[in-house]
């Protein structure tokens, strides 16, 4: 049979194990396939199955299987190195297989994708790609895919990655089509990306911003200030960051009894910018509206604690509020963790609060180093979703605030749709509320120097991090005080 004819012929099953895998497996006929790789196929089902994130999936899978250092790290680079490059991998396995992906049995097409990545952006010999491709489909879904999947490999095999590059480039229809098959983003996440950095000035970062994307990001530590203190090495901005020293980070996290934890040092310098944005006065009374899964509200009461502030926490999301009662753990005293919509419990409590935090859901696509599935997840229709959501919960923290207090608006998205534009929504005929200087505030809070650009942000106090110029996600951040309300005359009321 021809490769052409095994490729017409492959099998279609429906998320499920086709018949002849059952039976292949029912026969003893199962064939061995290399830990590391069975993992990150495991996960790449989850992800494709079940919406699973991978950074929640992997270490576990790891941990159950037993792998070596050697091996978990060789799993997890074929896990984020396949997610990263999801839609380049699907272009090139279209071609090769000339047929459309979703023609393919889904295990069989996540079996390919993590196939590509190793004979395509890996050192791994390709005939042992091959070899543990083909037999992994065997196992789960028999002889006739597994033909089907040799047919396809061998074909990618015959030319190089630049070459299949050039082939799908080729079929673009746009310059920002064939930007998305070099960069392995959605076209919208491209415009929406230009549009935020061109708002910057810095509209010509975007290829940078692209390529950091698809970087591995370092493990970022956080020591909670008064329980922990920072170690070696120093990161250049939190005070209270550092970066892990090297391999499994749970070691350390759990030696300290959660006083140290994995969190990214730009969600970090958000946390820290809302509690630096005006002098802490002893009783100050404190909510993290948005709070799973719990990182930055460790942060804020470790630093409530410092001050004689207290801290109250909500997530409307069981799974989400019993993660932050245990990222809770570390901190001493009783910190009430509500389960309520957000809105709502704002809207019950008009005037308690000093400082706000509203970490409102998003897209995420300020997180892609670290969540690489988000980018082929999501839509523009997840955006038109979440704004007015956004919009609600600001709206209702700011009524929350008493005088004088201060809400931080953060989004691990730098979309300009959840960013500032929600801003400007919420303030749009509210005489109550100023915008302070949130890039002045994240500057007095970093231990060096921090390029925050102000260019095209007239009228704005707003902050935006970037991973390509920061290191960090790319989280957004604007300060908004309530303050006495001005009347049509012009005077206070």
């Amino acid at each position: 049979m021809s490769d052409e004819d095994r490729t017409r012929r492959a099998p279609r099953a429906q998320g499920r194990k086709t018949h002849e895998g059952r039976r292949a497996e029912q026969r003893g006929q199962t064939r061995t396939v290399q830990p590391a790789r069975r993992v990150a196929f495991d996960v790449l089902r989850a992800v494709s199955e079940t919406d699973a994130y991978a950074n929640l999936v992997l270490p576990p899978a790891i941990a159950e299987a037993r792998l070596n250092a050697q091996d978990a790290a060789l799993a997890t680079e074929l896990t984020y190195g396949t997610l990263r490059r999801l839609g380049t991998y699907d272009a090139i396995i279209a071609a090769a297989a000339d047929r459309t992906t979703d023609s393919i049995d889904p295990a069989v097409l996540d079996a390919l994708r993590l196939a590509v990545h190793q004979l395509l952006a890996t050192r791994v010999a390709p005939h042992a790609a091959v070899n543990e491709s083909v037999n992994l489909v065997a196992t789960v879904s028999g002889r006739g895919a597994a033909s089907f999947t040799n047919a396809v490999l061998r074909r990618i095999t015959r030319d190089s990655e630049q070459s299949w590059q050039a082939r799908i480039e080729d079929q673009a229809r746009s310059d920002d089509e064939r930007l998305a098959l070099r960069s392995a983003h959605p076209v919208w996440v491209i415009r929406a990306l230009r549009r935020a950095l061109t708002a910057e000035g810095r509209g010509e970062e975007l290829e940078s911003l692209l390529e950091a994307d698809n970087a591995s990001p370092e493990v970022t530590l956080v020591a909670l200030p008064g329980l922990a203190d920072p170690g070696e090495p120093r990161l250049p901005y939190a005070p209270t960051a550092f970066a892990s020293p090297g391999g499994d980070p749970r070691g350390p996290v759990e030696a300290s009894g959660g006083t140290i934890r994995v969190q990214d040092e730009g969600s970090q310098l958000v946390a820290l910018a809302l509690t630096a944005a005006s002098p802490i006065g002893a009783g100050e009374r404190w909510l993290d509206l948005c709070a799973g899964p719990g990182g930055k509200t460790a942060l804020l009461a470790a630093i409530a604690r410092q001050h004689g502030a207290t801290l109250e926490a909500n997530e409307i999301v069981p799974v989400r509020a019993r993660l932050v009662r245990k990222a809770l753990r570390a901190v001493p005293g009783e910190i009430v963790v509500h389960e309520q919509d957000g809105r709502e419990l704002a809207a019950s409590r008009p005037g308690e609060f000093d400082r706000i935090l509203v970490d409102a859901p998003c897209t995420g696509l300020g997180a892609l180093r670290r969540r690489p599935e988000a980018r082929w997840r999501k839509s523009p229709a997840d955006v038109a979703e979440l704004v007015p959501l956004q919009t609600d919960l600001l709206s209702a923290a700011l009524d929350a605030l008493a005088p004088g207090g201060i809400v931080a608006y953060v989004t691990c998205s730098p979309h300009l749709a959840e960013t500032t534009g929600v801003v400007q929504e919420v303030l749009r005929g509210r005489s109550d509320i100023v915008e302070l200087d949130a890039r002045a505030t994240i500057a007095d809070v970093s231990r060096s120097p921090i390029d925050l650009a102000d260019e095209g942000r007239a009228g704005t106090g707003s902050a935006q991090l970037w991973p390509h110029r920061h290191g960090t996600d790319a989280m957004f951040l604007a300060l908004l005080k309530r303050v006495e309300p001005v009347n049509a005359s012009g005077k206070e009321d």
